[in-house]
């Protein structure tokens, strides 16, 4: 069985692996002050900032694992290949809502990369699933909770 393969933006590689290298050093070394100062403090068994930082802990070297293996199956996406006709990974799309009459754009990104407050979107999410393969002027709906919501294409771009 072959290892999942995890297509990324060269931007998204970079920052995977500043935050690993983040995670190893800064991260690792203020989580293990705080445990020192924690230990400091006497009786573990009722210490919660000793259980804080242990937890804190695990959860940086489970994070730091993930981004190893992501990094080690990673298949950065060749920007040449983004198409400004069709919908791919890497594309910035601007779409309308047709129901509020509201603009947006996106970057389509992997699901590794996906950030909202950066306006990356994943193309396994409903949105962005929707839109893949799509053209410009072409109207697709996406499935939500709240029901269903008609976007537009209006661009594509690299």
């Amino acid at each position: 069985m072959s290892a999942k393969v995890y297509e990324m933006t060269y931007e998204g590689v970079k920052e995977l692996q500043n935050e690993l290298e983040k995670r190893k050093t800064e991260l690792s070394i203020e989580i293990a002050e705080r445990l020192k100062e924690a230990r400091a403090l006497g009786d573990l068994s009722e210490n919660s900032e000793y259980d804080d930082a242990k937890e804190a802990q695990a959860k940086n070297e489970g994070r730091i694992a993930e981004i190893e293996v992501i990094l080690k199956h990673a298949k950065i996406i060749d920007e040449t290949s983004i198409s400004s006709k069709k919908v791919t990974l890497g594309s910035i799309v601007k779409l309308k809502d047709l129901e509020l009459n509201e603009e947006m754009t996106y970057t389509i990104v992997g699901p590794q990369e996906e950030d909202i407050f950066k306006s990356k979107i994943s193309n396994e999410s409903p949105v962005g699933s929707a839109i893949m393969g799509q053209e410009v002027g072409q109207t697709v709906t996406v499935r939500s909770p709240s029901g269903e919501i008609q976007y537009e294409i209006l661009e594509i771009k690299k």
